[in-house]
């Protein structure tokens, strides 16, 4: 008689034994979540946007409606040359090709139905009721087209190989599907990093599923349509380099990835390979060195110490540029030398949190938004580190709380903060909060006066006016609070990532001794 296979599960024992997704109790759950998550984001549609009713210039919302209207009247070639067709001081497009693509999509699906919202020239800062609705529907769209498909296919990859609980997983699928800084910046203040995010997910799972050649090409897609995305390419970068070097034939492999990767970035750029002069045109509407080191009141490093240090006016952008690449490779490196040494799956999502850390807080014009990349690699390891996710999810929130009280969002912002506490302390979510490591007293007493310092900031914000000498005072205690907690979380998963590379060094020393 043969006995019962132990251990850990294979793709095709899911498939086989479980039906994985579509397996009973499991699938409706999951459907439900899925339908959730969606009507959700409905709703959240319904409020402001960025720039609503804000003349001249309006706001993120006119920025991708206008991307629409040039991509479609106007060759493309043209899209990032200023003339005059295509003012580049009004709302230039500043993101790689694939973003012009999805506009250019988009815009054949808006022109069907209400062609004036689009028209050269006299649909600038149009806000019809109608136009509106087509607006958020391809944000949706593209949701349902790209984002959850992505995250269906890596808990396919990532649970494939891990025996956990059906309410383990449903748990996780929500954190992921309703993380609120996601639906809060896609589907009310306006934007589709979904589409980005969701590129990058799909290559997450394509890694764990040893598909490094689908991975390189849809992380080579995220990073031609948000170049935001390099913050991950260092963890792709180290760990498919440590896995080459482990491959019996190195060379070969290297080869085969990288004629993915630039195969990718040509047939994607092949509009502005006619001339040198047609690629610099591009590159300089990706990096806006001319707008300084940051701008607004963004919780990373630079931002942050400026109320010290005058980095604008003490050192020159070039400095700067200098400064920040500096600082930024220094703070991904220790990550990187860990998954060249000892790459594996559960050190690749932690050095994806670590890279993301190292760009948001010491790269060149980081935004608020951009918090929303390392939230990605955060949400993914939830069940892993469900203090850290939520750590994270509250200050990435309270970071970009002035951003979203300026698109009037105020009510979505308390409706999915609080929808987001009832799921991860909901009945199944407590099984997995139980595994949180239990915090001291004293720890317990200081992160019960950080969030009580975060409720105070909220209300001060929304009720008192600051004092006319400093009038962004309370953004810039929303700032420090913000950053010292990011920092905090980037040197404690740095650490993690580490302690990875001990453990498996004793495991090896363990085989040999066997």
């Amino acid at each position: 008689m043969m006995e019962k296979k132990r251990g850990r599960k294979t793709m095709k024992d899911f498939d086989v034994d479980e039906g994985w997704l579509l397996h009973g109790g499991r699938g409706s759950s999951f459907l439900c979540i899925t339908i959730f998550a969606l009507l959700v984001r409905v709703m959240v549609s319904l409020h402001p946007y960025s720039g609503a009713g804000d003349a001249p210039k309006f706001g993120d919302y006119e920025a991708q409606r206008h991307w629409m209207e040039i991509t479609l009247n106007i060759p493309a070639r043209e899209w990032y040359h200023n003339g005059t067709s295509n003012d580049l001081s009004y709302w230039g497009l500043d993101y790689p090709p694939l973003t012009a693509y999805q506009s250019y999509v988009h815009a054949l699906f808006i022109h069907y139905f209400h062609p004036e919202s689009i028209a050269l020239f006299t649909s600038r800062g149009h806000e019809s009721p109608f136009g509106k609705l087509l607006m958020r529907w391809t944000v949706l769209s593209s949701d349902v087209l790209i984002f959850f498909p992505a995250v269906i296919y890596f808990f396919i990859a990532y649970y494939a190989s891990r025996d956990k609980k059906q309410q383990d997983m449903a748990w996780h699928l929500a954190m992921i599907l309703l993380g609120p800084c996601l639906i809060l910046i896609d589907h009310g203040h306006f934007q589709y990093n979904c589409i980005s995010l969701g590129l990058t997910i799909g290559a997450v799972g394509a890694i764990i599923s040893k598909n490094e050649l689908i991975a390189c090409f849809l992380f080579s897609l995220a990073l031609n349509h948000k170049q935001m995305s390099a913050y991950f390419a260092p963890a792709f970068f180290s760990h498919l380099l440590g896995k080459c070097l482990r491959h019996r034939n190195p060379l070969l492999r290297v080869l085969k990835l990288g004629l993915v990767v630039l195969g990718t970035f040509f047939l994607i750029w092949w509009p502005y390979l006619y001339s040198i002069d047609a690629v610099k045109e591009v590159l300089s509407r990706l990096a806006p060195f001319e707008r300084g080191i940051y701008e607004d009141y963004v919780a990373n490093f630079w931002c942050t110490t400026s109320v010290l240090i005058k980095w604008k006016r003490l050192f020159t952008t070039q400095l700067l540029k200098l400064f920040s690449l500096s600082a930024t490779m220094l703070g991904v490196l220790p990550s990187m030398i860990q998954q060249i040494r000892a790459p594996s799956d559960q050190g690749f999502l932690y050095a994806l949190l670590n890279s993301s850390f190292s760009f948001y807080l010491f790269s060149f014009q980081v935004h608020e938004k951009s918090i929303l990349l390392p939230l990605l690699p955060a949400s993914l390891l939830a069940l892993e580190e469900p203090l850290l996710f939520r750590w994270l999810t509250y200050f990435a929130l309270l970071s970009m709380f002035p951003l979203l009280c300026r698109d009037h969002l105020i009510l979505p912002y308390v409706a999915l903060f609080f929808l987001f506490v009832l799921i991860y302390y909901s009945p199944d979510g407590r099984l997995t909060v139980k595994r949180e490591n239990s915090p001291v007293a004293w720890k317990k007493s200081v992160m019960t006066l950080l969030l009580l310092c975060s409720l105070l900031l909220h209300l001060m914000y929304v009720t008192l006016r600051p004092p006319v000498k400093y009038p962004f005072l309370f953004e810039a205690m929303i700032m420090l609070l913000s950053c010292s907690q990011f920092v905090i979380l980037a040197v404690y998963s740095n650490m993690k990532q580490w302690m990875l590379l001990k453990s498996s060094t004793w495991m090896e020393k363990e085989k040999k001794v066997l």
